[in-house]
């Protein structure tokens, strides 16, 4: 609608404007050769529609005969007067008449004769959806199309197969980006180059087969505009007096303008203009800035328009003397000026607030459903959004060039790349609320060559009853991509086994303790103890949860898991029923390189806080494990398979339940590969991964935490759990979908690179050990590890004195031998041999 407003003004004003500039042109156009004035000629408008397009007549009348549709170089067909039109394109300024009655608009596809439409129907559909126009980016970049034309040997086949398609598509680009902004700049363009003149304000570039439009904002349009401020809204304001002027005696003589009226007018318009060029001066009307325009600016045009009047008055009265003047063109020439000034301010401040002169990112949206709709609808409505959609994608065939809200169904999913090479979206937004993690891996891949970013929505429920804003998409996340569907949770027993308990997380200021600690107190115990031995993140996790309104139940403690005092005093004072111990070193190469605070932390801590449980008559314990304690390739993974064996050999001696949940790694932990990922991709790269195939199993930190409480609440005395946790994810597919999802094409734009296996490292980790077998649980997609082999309570208490004593001292190489003792499954030959080059320690 605001197109079509802005053309026929356009139109009527320019026809205004350049009536004396036709009429000097027909009679030029008469003396150089006979024949009509004007050129008229059938050409298919939008939707296939016929309409006769008219022109400035640049060629002998009898052209037709002598020639085809195409004028060549230096075409003999084309009259003297013709050439000076043609290079100046004034012979299309009769089109403002097929513009103004709604043929053509200013800006838009030129139109083409209908054979040539015909060899490319297909691509006229989509063309032929818009009103064909004065001019475009083909115009621009075809300026000389005659003199191209020329200097071919076949003429009619470069234009078919070259300069054509090369025109459709640059007609397809423009109507992908068509904005009251980018109307403007191609005009702005277009009369740059036609006077010659090399600034540039639109253009056209191909990067990597990616077209990009840079036009208006943050181009030279603004700095253009900027600097020609005042002229040009002095320009505006004294074609806009003559436009009110012309229709007041248009009006007044009921749109037939006798020829005494057309004198009068013609005698009066100069001082017409300088009164109220004077007048506007005297007012400040050409000085304040449109987009903030008020009342009081209202004010000042009706002060300046009503003192120009009485001026102008005056005289045509006295300083002319033309007693005959209709005075009823004073009245109506002032209203139409008044409205004129101020509609033109009030439009410039509308398309200011709303999108219409604001950078806004084009968005392909994936899902033609409820979800789609509504967001489109979000969009269109919303004038401070920052997208425009361009199009659906749906899997529904039915659906296929309908329109939802104007907006195509361009294809199905078939159809993504086809798409995306056409239409060039910046962001592909998934409207699939609920759907699975391998419909959102194939969409992926498939927008793996393109620079989009990808983008999706929440749950369709919160979308439906309005509970969903533009400002909540939100990148599609590595999490989105799961391999399974998340473990779902019978609440009601873990609440039960919570809910007015005194409950202790021991490294409560970590990824899973953080999570067990928000998830804990939502199920209302008594109180959560938080135990963390760093202060920073004992703040953070206290913070968040009492500014949730839970300051009586949560209680800090900083402290070390070591240190015996501070953990009985903890026990004694708050008589935890519930232990849930997180605390653990997790970092693989630093565990190797520290084998003695592996086993201090993971292995002696562990023991210490099961036997203070024990001691203190607490009722549950659980261990949070790994993967990696099954058939250990590191002294972290075998350092935390001692702490099972401890954890399952004092369930053999308590009365306090022990058990232990075991699983793979965590997406978005502190210090995981996801977020050191994502950090070498911020910086551009390269993301490096340790070898091509090393694969691990990977779950969300709530799924973890989910499993850790049905455990809890449904263990059985000294049991390890473990999740069925589907396949096994390859590293350097989660980095290149990292890569995806941040908007970039592996490879081309951020490289990978190997750099080899890290000590202690897999490439493949396990959930079941060699002598471990996994049985089906009363858990839904939990299993039960069930062990072939048992440990010596005497024997495992006599190699942890023996830990103890060679940590102590400080010895890394009999730390590897004694839990190599403990886990015959532990290999690692390469720390074997580093301590067989050693010195002789001899353990007693």
């Amino acid at each position: 609608m605001t197109k079509r407003v802005v053309d026929t003004l356009g139109a009527f004003l320019g026809l205004v404007v350049c009536t004396p500039l036709f009429v000097v042109l027909a009679l030029l156009i008469k003396m150089d050769s006979r024949g009509p004035v004007l050129f008229r000629q059938v050409r298919v408008g939008r939707g296939f529609r016929p309409f006769c397009l008219y022109k400035f007549r640049t060629m002998a009348p009898d052209a037709s005969k002598k020639g085809g549709e195409l004028t060549i170089g230096e075409d003999p067909r084309v009259t003297r007067i013709g050439r000076f039109l043609r290079q100046l394109k004034l012979d299309e300024l009769p089109q403002l008449f097929n513009v103004l009655i709604g043929d053509m608009s200013l800006v838009g596809p030129r139109p083409e004769v209908a054979y040539y439409v015909e060899k490319f129907k297909e691509d006229y559909h989509d063309v032929l959806t818009v009103r064909p126009g004065l001019t475009d980016l083909a115009s621009l970049k075809y300026i000389d199309e005659q003199g191209m034309l020329g200097k071919v040997e076949k003429p009619e086949d470069e234009y078919t197969n070259t300069i054509l398609p090369e025109k459709i598509r640059l007609a397809k680009l423009y109507i992908e980006h068509a904005s009251l902004a980018f109307d403007l700049a191609v005009i702005a363009q277009t009369l740059l180059q036609l006077l010659g003149l090399r600034s540039v304000i639109l253009k056209v570039t191909d990067r990597d087969n990616h077209d990009e439009v840079a036009f208006l904002e943050g181009s030279a349009i603004f700095h253009f505009i900027t600097k020609y401020r005042r002229p040009i809204i002095i320009t505006l304001d004294l074609a806009l007096i003559m436009m009110a002027y012309y229709l007041a005696f248009w009006l007044r003589f009921d749109g037939h303008i006798p020829e005494d009226a057309s004198q009068l007018l013609l005698k009066t318009l100069p001082g017409l203009l300088v009164i109220r060029g004077i007048a506007f001066m005297i007012f400040r009307l050409n000085e304040g800035l449109w987009r903030y325009i008020s009342i009081w600016d209202l004010k000042k045009i009706t002060g300046g328009v009503l003192a120009g009047t009485i001026v102008f008055y005056g005289l045509v009265k006295w300083g002319f003397g033309l007693t005959g003047y209709p005075r009823s063109i004073f009245i109506i020439d002032s209203i139409l000026l008044i409205g004129f000034l101020c509609g033109i301010r009030l439009a410039v401040r509308i398309f200011r607030e709303r999108k219409i002169l604001r950078k806004t990112k084009r968005v392909l949206i994936i899902g033609a459903g409820d979800a789609g709709e509504n967001i489109v609808r979000e969009m269109q409505s919303h004038s401070t959004s920052s997208y425009t959609p361009i199009g659906f994608v749906d899997d529904d065939v039915s659906k296929v060039s309908k329109r939802i809200h104007g907006i195509k169904v361009l294809g199905t999913r078939q159809d993504l790349s086809r798409i995306l090479h056409t239409h060039k979206p910046e962001e592909v937004l998934v409207a699939l609320p609920g759907t699975n993690s391998a419909v959102l891996r194939d969409i992926t891949a498939v927008l793996a060559p393109f620079n989009v970013r990808i983008k999706t929505l929440p749950n369709l429920g919160d979308i439906l009853e309005g509970k969903v804003t533009i400002s909540q998409i939100r990148d599609l996340a590595i999490e989105d991509l799961l391999q399974r569907p998340p473990v779902g949770l019978d609440p009601q027993p873990v609440r039960n086994l919570i809910d007015g308990k005194r409950v202790l997380v021991t490294g409560a200021g970590g990824s899973i303790g953080s999570e067990l600690c928000r998830q804990i107190v939502a199920l209302a115990p008594k109180a959560l103890i938080l135990y963390e031995r760093h202060e920073n993140s004992l703040y953070a996790i206290s913070g968040e949860l009492t500014d949730q309104g839970n300051s009586g139940v949560v209680h800090e403690v900083l402290g070390d898991i070591t240190d015996v005092p501070r953990l009985h005093e903890t026990f004694k004072t708050y008589r935890p029923e519930i232990i849930f111990h997180a605390a653990a070193h997790k970092h693989v190469p630093l565990m190797e390189a520290n084998p003695g605070e592996a086993f201090k932390n993971n292995i002696l801590g562990t023991r210490l806080v099961a036997e203070a449980a024990a001691h203190f008559g607490a009722e549950h314990f659980v261990l949070i494990s790994t993967d990696k304690a099954v058939n250990p390739s590191s002294v972290m993974g075998a350092t935390k398979r001692v702490a099972e064996l401890v954890v399952q050999a004092m369930a053999s001696q308590s009365q306090t339940r022990f058990l232990t949940v075991r699983f793979g790694n965590v997406l978005g932990s502190n210090g995981s590969v996801v977020p050191r990922f994502q950090k070498q991709i911020k910086a551009g790269g390269p993301v490096t991964v340790t070898h091509p195939e090393v694969r691990r199993y990977f779950m969300l930190i709530p799924e973890a935490v989910i499993l850790v409480l049905q455990a809890a609440a449904l263990g059985e005395q000294g049991a390890i759990y473990v999740l069925e946790m589907g396949g096994q994810i390859k590293l350097v597919d989660l980095a290149r979908n990292l890569i995806r999802l941040s908007g970039h094409v592996p490879e081309k734009n951020i490289p990978i690179q190997f750099i080899g296996l890290r000590p202690g490292e897999k490439l493949e980790e396990e959930l079941v050990g060699e002598c471990e077998q996994a049985v089906p649980s009363s858990i839904d997609k939990i299993l039960r590890i069930q062990s072939a082999q048992s440990l010596d309570p005497a024997f495992l208490n006599n190699i942890l004195s023996k830990l103890e004593d060679v940590q102590i001292l400080g010895h890394s190489p009999s730390v590897i031998e004694l839990l190599q003792q403990l886990v015959p499954t532990f290999h690692r030959p390469e720390i074997l041999e580093m301590a067989a080059m050693s010195e002789e320690y001899q353990i007693h």
